[in-house]
Parts: C-alpha cells; sequence; structure tokens
C-alpha cells in the first residue's frame, strides 16, 4: 500500500482547507500556543488518555502521555490529549462492566468527531482495555494500545502479597479468626504498594496480554511493571510507532482478524488467564464482524497447554513473569499453535516479534514439555441450567469438585445472600452447590464480580476452601476457586438459572464440558409458566439505554446498535 500524503490525511479536512472554518481551527490551535510548524504537513495523534485521580491503576498516566507525546513529536507527529473515562475497578459502582460501552462509544465518537488521524490508547484497569480497543475497532483509524503495566508485588512479614488473590485468602482467615484484625490492617497496608494494575493475572493483566497477542501493542509490552523504567521507553516508542502507522495506514481491521483473535485466545488460556477474557474478545470482535463464538474459547482451549504459573492459579506474579521473559518468551512455546503470519502493529509479523524470545525463569513460565497442565484455563460449559454457555476456570478450581454433583442452596440476589451466608441455621454442607440469581448484565445491573460466591462461615470453620458456586455473575481475574460463572441467558431474562430451587440436585463435569440441572422438562416447563419477570430498573438515562441494548455474555454484553460492521458517516465540516 502507498504512504498517504499530507492531503490525504482526515486532518487536513480541518487544518488544510483554505475557508473560514478551518481558519478557525487553525487560529484556536494558535490560540493555545502551538505554531503552524507544530501541525503542518504531520498527523495529528489523539491520545486517549483514561487517566483519572478515582483510578489508583492509572496513577503514572499524566506523566506518560506526556512520553507518550515526546516520541509522536520526534516521530513527526502532532499530539492531542484527549481525556476519557477513567473506569476504575476498585471504586466505580456497580460494576465497570456497566460502564465498558460507554467508554467505547466515547472512544469511537472522539476519534470521529475531533480531527484524529490515529490514535494511541492508554488504558490497563480491566475494562478500559477492552473499551478502548472496541471504540477504536469500530472507528477503524490506526491505533496502538500502551498497557498501563502492573504494579510490583505486595509484601507482608515477608511473603508476597498478590491482588485480589491474597485478599480473598486473608478474608477468609480473619473471619474463622485464624489471624487477627491488626493483621489484616498490615496486609491492607502492604498489598498494594505502586502504579500499575493488579500484579496478578487478573482480568487487567489478561486483556493487556491478550491485546499483545492480538498485535494491538508491541512485543513485550504487556508485563513491563508501571514502576520499572522500560515503561517509559515502551511510551515513547508507541508515541513514535503510531505515526508511521498513520503513514503506512494500518488499521485496527487489518491487525485484528480471525487469525489473531485465535491468538489472543490461545494465549489467554496458557496464561490461565481471567474468565472476564471470553466476554471482552466476543465483543472486540463483534465490532469487526469476526467470526469468534463462545464455542471457539473451549475449541482452542482443548488443544492449549498452560504454562505460566502465576496466581490466582499458580504461584508467581506479573513482576516475576515480566523478568522471565514475559509473554514472548510464552508464545515462543506455543508457536506451532499459533498464526506466526499474523500482523502486528510492530510493521512486523507475530512470528518475527517473538522470535528471538527465551524463557529466563523455567519455573515461571513453563517449557511446552513440562505444562502445569495439558489443557487451557478457561472451559466453555453447556447443559440445561446455561442452554448459551457458562465458563470456568479449572486451573483455579479444586481438582475434585471438577465433577461434582449437589443439593442447591438458592439465593435470590446479593443482598439476599449477604443477609443468609453466614447463618449458622442455613442449610448447607461442603456437597452443597451455592446459587446466585440475579447478578447478570441485567440483573446485576452491569454483571457485577459477584461469582466468587462467600463460603459460608460454618464451612469455613470446617477447613473447608471451596465449593461448587454457580452465578449469571462474572468474577475477577484475581479470583479463584470452583465457581461456575457467565450463566446464558441470565436469570434476569428467565433464564433456567431462575427456575432452580433449594434442593435441586446440580451436576457439574468439568471434563465432560457439561452442567446439568437434574429437574424433569414437565417440571422446569411449570415453574416457567409461574415465573414472573423482575420489575425494570432504569426508566431514564444511561441506566436506561443499558437495559434496552445490551446483549448476554455469550455475545460480549456489548450493546446490540454498536456490534458489527455498518459504517457511520464522517462528520461534516461546516
Amino acid at each position: 500500500m502507498a504512504r498517504k500524503r499530507y492531503e490525504d490525511l482526515r486532518s487536513y479536512r480541518w487544518y488544510g482547507a483554505d475557508d473560514l472554518r478551518s481558519f478557525g481551527h487553525r487560529s484556536r490551535t494558535l490560540q493555545m500556543g502551538y505554531d503552524r510548524a507544530d501541525w503542518t504537513g504531520k498527523p495529528v495523534i489523539a491520545v486517549v488518555n483514561t487517566w483519572s485521580e478515582i483510578n489508583p491503576c492509572h496513577t503514572h498516566f499524566k506523566e506518560r502521555a506526556e512520553e507518550v507525546k515526546r516520541g509522536i513529536w520526534q516521530a513527526g507527529g502532532f499530539p492531542v490529549e484527549l481525556p476519557a473515562i477513567s473506569l476504575s475497578e476498585p471504586f466505580q459502582k456497580p460494576t465497570t462492566m456497566m460502564y465498558r460501552n460507554l467508554l467505547a462509544l466515547e472512544v469511537e465518537e472522539l476519534l470521529r468527531s475531533y480531527p484524529a488521524d490515529g490514535a494511541v490508547l492508554m488504558g490497563g484497569c480491566d475494562k478500559t482495555t477492552p473499551a478502548l480497543l472496541m471504540g477504536a475497532a469500530s472507528m477503524n483509524l490506526p491505533a496502538i494500545f500502551v498497557p498501563a503495566g502492573p504494579m510490583l508485588r505486595g509484601n507482608w512479614r515477608g511473603k508476597s502479597l498478590g491482588s485480589g488473590s491474597d485478599t480473598w485468602k486473608y478474608w477468609a482467615e480473619l473471619k474463622v479468626g485464624n489471624i487477627t484484625r491488626k493483621d489484616w490492617e498490615e496486609i491492607e497496608d502492604g498489598i498494594a504498594r505502586t502504579p500499575g494494575t493488579c500484579m496478578t493475572m487478573g482480568t487487567a493483566a489478561t486483556m493487556m496480554s491478550a491485546v499483545e497477542a492480538l498485535g494491538m501493542s508491541l512485543p513485550a509490552s504487556s508485563a513491563i511493571p508501571a514502576a520499572d523504567s522500560n515503561h517509559a521507553r515502551m511510551a515513547s516508542q508507541s508515541g513514535r510507532r503510531i505515526v508511521e502507522m498513520v503513514w503506512e495506514d494500518q488499521k485496527p481491521s487489518d491487525v485484528m482478524t480471525e487469525k489473531a483473535f485465535e491468538n489472543a485466545i490461545t494465549t489467554v488460556m496458557a496464561i490461565g488467564g481471567s474468565t472476564n477474557a471470553a466476554i471482552h474478545l466476543l465483543a472486540m470482535a463483534g465490532r469487526l464482524g469476526v467470526p469468534i463464538d463462545l464455542q471457539r474459547f473451549d475449541t482452542l482451549s482443548r488443544r492449549t497447554p498452560w504454562l505460566a504459573d502465576v496466581r490466582p492459579s499458580g504461584r508467581f506474579l506479573m513482576e516475576d513473569f515480566y523478568y522471565a521473559g514475559g509473554l514472548p518468551a510464552l508464545m515462543g512455546e506455543l508457536k506451532d499453535l499459533l498464526h506466526l503470519d499474523a500482523v502486528t502493529v510492530s510493521g512486523k509479523t507475530l512470528g518475527e516479534d517473538i522470535e528471538r524470545a527465551d524463557v529466563y525463569n523455567e519455573e515461571v513460565i513453563r517449557r511446552r514439555a513440562n505444562p502445569l497442565n495439558q489443557e487451557g484455563g478457561l472451559v466453555v460449559l453447556k447443559g440445561n441450567l446455561a442452554p448459551d454457555g457458562a465458563v470456568i476456570k479449572q486451573t483455579a478450581c479444586d481438582p475434585k469438585l471438577l465433577k461434582h454433583r449437589g443439593p442447591a442452596v438458592v439465593f435470590a440476589d446479593y443482598n439476599d445472600m449477604a443477609a443468609r451466608i453466614d447463618d449458622p441455621d442455613l442449610p448447607v454442607t461442603p456437597d452443597s452447590v451455592i446459587v446466585l440469581k440475579h447478578a447478570g448484565p441485567q440483573g446485576g445491573p452491569g454483571m457485577p464480580e459477584w461469582g466468587m460466591l462467600p463460603i459460608p462461615k460454618k464451612i469455613l470453620q470446617q477447613g473447608v476452601r471451596d465449593m461448587v458456586r454457580i452465578s449469571d455473575a462474572r468474577m475477577s481475574g484475581t479470583s479463584y476457586g470452583t465457581c461456575v460463572l457467565h450463566v446464558a441467558p441470565e436469570s434476569w431474562v428467565g433464564g433456567p438459572l431462575a427456575l432452580v430451587e433449594d434442593g435441586d440436585i446440580i451436576e457439574l463435569d468439568v471434563a465432560g464440558r457439561r452442567l446439568h440441572l437434574d429437574v424433569s422438562d414437565a417440571e422446569l416447563d411449570a415453574r416457567r409458566a409461574a415465573w414472573v419477570p423482575p420489575k425494570r430498573r432504569f426508566e431514564r438515562g444511561f441506566g436506561a439505554i443499558y437495559a434496552d441494548h445490551i446483549t448476554q455474555a455469550d455475545k460480549g454484553c456489548d450493546f446490540d446498535v454498536l456490534m458489527g460492521t455498518a459504517p457511520t458517516p464522517e462528520p461534516e465540516i461546516h
């Protein structure tokens, strides 16, 4: 493809024309202290920054944005920083998942409505990564992703602490009196010490890894700790590269192909990644019309070994993973399972990107001949309880529970569970199957990360630390346990989960990919006839838009009006 000329750029319509409207664009840019030489003959690069003072994962993005802009200037571009909604995983309620599509829509419209020729997408905190990629894919301008990077490991009394995973672990120990309140406060003080995302293989690390494997960020970028000086250099390198991508007209649709999505899914399986990756990658593929469905995840999982010994499935943390060789080293062990001819934003193929990669610590990143498991982490289940599918992270389960049959203990919603879960009279045993309803895309609302349902206190006191738990919720990628998630259709819209009653026998067979409610069809038909739909939650605002347009988990929870590749006209410049 021939390189673009200055006159071919979108921004030329704003800056290059000899008319009254362009006079306004130029004079207002001069108003901000720029010189004509700053933009003339140069592509305008939107630096989409999800920094905010409520997002600890992105604390360093003020500085990183300047480093990105430095690279853009160096390569002969004109950077323009555009703030976007931050989606802070720890703070935003009911869940950042409810607002993922809002950020995606904002990114698409920012890039459409302003004179952007290309974009640097700055994200990392869980939902920011897929949202940025979804919006950029729909706009389909040259784009590159700058990952926030993980924070450094936590510390407590000589022990390494991992985000989320150790929170759940020590909370259970606090509940049963094995640690003190003072211990708990010390853990609170030491678990999060630097800027960056969760340093376990949670959703943030998983999605940053998936985007690198997809080819939308620079090689070896996803695991660089946020506090490492290599991270700043990567930001500037990304700024330099996006300018070249604009002249080359390398767009997301050129990179995010079916082959690239298979590479990303395969990588997620090998790292024991978050179950949330299924929802996000489905949504991203849907924006480009790439024919990926939920079953593809299971097909690729069956052939992909689990190689990354990183919490919550394994022992180590992202800092260890980076110094062991990072994602290129892991993908180097999977070459026969990857499409090495897939192009990446580096300007090269994936095969070229990982050609010289090697593993430097074979405990953290296993060699292909010595996997942690022969199959990948994520498994897709189907059955009469989940006709459209459910997922489970088999690498984070108690192996004894991978095939299980037990009676249901049902909670109508989160508040019901919170009120009764530790009731000494709750009719629950270690063999019970805990079921939570109304936690899906509509029911949560926003499909909150409630899926790691708490184990009842009286069961914890028996020394039990895992049980089979089923919901239409998601769970944090830092969570663990035998948790069946994303049950589709969800209970709020009348999926079979809505019909489960206390005492019903539920069968889980992970190897058989089966989730079955042992209740006759006639009885289920009778329950369905008696089922009363819940009342609508929202009558106005974004909540009403969300309720009208959200799809189910097996479709990626995108808005139906945002899916697909139907074109939206470029703005008229009057």
